[in-house]
This record gives structure tokens, sequence and C-alpha cells, in this order.
């Protein structure tokens, strides 16, 4: 893990000849389609193998964050499963700055990560707000260079295995429902989780859903 604040290291360099659109990656890739090719088909390897390391009964930890980050793009940058050493935001979101990850990281797993995992079985509302109180936090640190929503959604995914829910559908917090999401997040800044409890509630009942038409096919 980075544990100091370095942003002159390779997490701030973009691929030679990518007109600086792509991060410096082992594939050489220079083009933004290909590189989120790579990262989308690295993934789906990494979900089918994080499935079968995590069991109901996993505590999550944040080694376990960071080693799903690694475990999905490892074969893509060097600097996979590493706290970021940059300081990042997104449209005009500043999120926490880099030497404040690692002490932030182990407050999660102290909070959100002992309390809400392993993510028992209960009612859709309880499971709904363990996922978003533990994505919320997660996404406000922004602990990683690249792939911290998709990792975020990945912990997510395992959780609600251990909850005994199908693999989760989160079209209900993407499309137009993203400014949604986004105000939800922010809003758990202030430790208001009201309204991404909502969201995921409706994640859960799109997957029920989604679970009872496939299983009619």
């Amino acid at each position: 893990m980075v544990t100091r604040y370095d942003p002159s290291g390779i997490q701030g360099e973009f691929e030679p000849g990518s007109r600086g659109r792509v991060l410096r990656n082992l594939l050489g890739i220079k083009r933004v389609g290909d590189i989120s090719e790579a990262e989308s088909q690295a993934l789906l390897l990494a979900q089918v193998q994080a499935i079968e390391r995590y069991g109901d009964d996993q505590r999550f930890t944040v080694q376990d964050i960071c080693d799903l980050h690694r475990l999905w793009l490892a074969p893509v940058y060097a600097w996979a499963g590493e706290y970021r050493s940059v300081n990042i935001g997104k449209a005009g979101f500043q999120f926490a700055h880099a030497p404040l990850i690692q002490g932030l990281m182990a407050e999660l797993e102290r909070g959100a990560l002992a309390e809400f995992t392993p993510c028992r079985p209960s009612t859709d509302a309880q499971v709904a707000r363990a996922l978003a109180v533990v994505h919320a936090e997660l996404i406000l640190i922004h602990p990683f260079r690249e792939g911290n929503g998709r990792v975020a959604r990945l912990l997510a995914l395992l959780m609600g295995f251990q909850a005994g829910l199908p693999p989760l559908d989160f079209s209900p917090i993407d499309g137009a429902n993203k400014d949604a999401y986004i105000v939800g997040i922010h809003a758990a800044l202030g430790r208001n989780y009201a309204p991404l409890t909502s969201m995921f509630e409706r994640v859960i009942s799109q997957t029920w859903t989604q679970h009872a038409v496939s299983s009619t096919r």
C-alpha cells in the first residue's frame, strides 16, 4: 500500500501517445475505448474469483478491498491494490486528500465494515442500508487512482450474496438515475444515508424482479 503522499509517482503518469487520456498501463494501451474494454474484461474474471474467495461469514477489511482491486486490475496497472498518491475530484467534488486515505480506510474498517459485514440476511430495507453506508463511505474516500466505483459495486455484490440476494442489478442507480445517485453520495458526507438507502432498496427490488423473470425462462 502507498503510505506517503507522492504526487509525482507512476499514478500521475499517462500512457505515452494517449494525449493524456489513458493512464500509464501494463498493456501499452493508448485509446480510451480499448482501456475500458480491458478493464471490463478483467472485472468479469475478478468477479468470478472474488465470489469463490469470499464466503458468507467474511468480515471484510480494508485489506480485502485492496485485494479486490488488485485481483481486478493487476493485469492492467502496476499500482493495482495500492492507495492513490494523487488528489482527485469529479464534477467539482474533491474526494479525500491522498495523505488522509490510510487513516480514513482504517476508520471504515473499524466502523461500517465491522458493523455491516458479514451482511446477514434481513429485511430488504435493512440490507439496503448496510449496502448504502458501506458503499457511500468507500466512494467518499475514493482510495484508488482508478476503479473506485466498480470496486465498491463488487463489494456490494459480495455483501448481497452474504445476505442471500441474487446478483445485484445496479440499473436503478445508472443512466437517468445517475444524478440522484450522486446526490445520495453527497448527502452521505453529512451522515445522511437515507437517499442512497432508498436507491439501494430499488436496486434490491429490481434484483428480485430480474431473478423472478430469469427463473421462469
